[in-house]
């Protein structure tokens, strides 16, 4: 894969790229939540590995886990939040 950017943002506006990008910094932060909501119920289990350590390496897996699955479009919900957003943008930028 040569890395270029799919036909749809390569012909975007910067407003709609902005817009795009925003979406799905926000969809990443939805999912960052989720996922520390879901590590917070206790189950009963003893942690056989624990400690500062760990937990500041789960954030960091978590962190990026949401990343790259807000970037991917999997969910939805960037496109979701870009499609009810861009009616905000100017004429013919959408």
């Amino acid at each position: 894969m040569t890395g270029a950017k799919p036909l749809a943002e390569r012909e975007a506006s910067p407003e709609r790229t902005e817009l795009r990008q925003a979406a799905q910094q926000f969809e990443a932060i939805l999912l960052r939540q989720m996922l520390a909501s879901a590590r917070n119920t206790d189950f009963g289990g003893n942690d056989l590995i624990s400690g500062e350590g760990e937990d500041t390496f789960r954030e960091m897996r978590d962190a990026r886990f949401a990343e790259v699955t807000a970037q991917s479009g999997q969910l939805g919900f960037a496109a979701a939040i870009e499609q009810q957003l861009s009616r905000f943008l100017p004429q013919g930028e959408s």
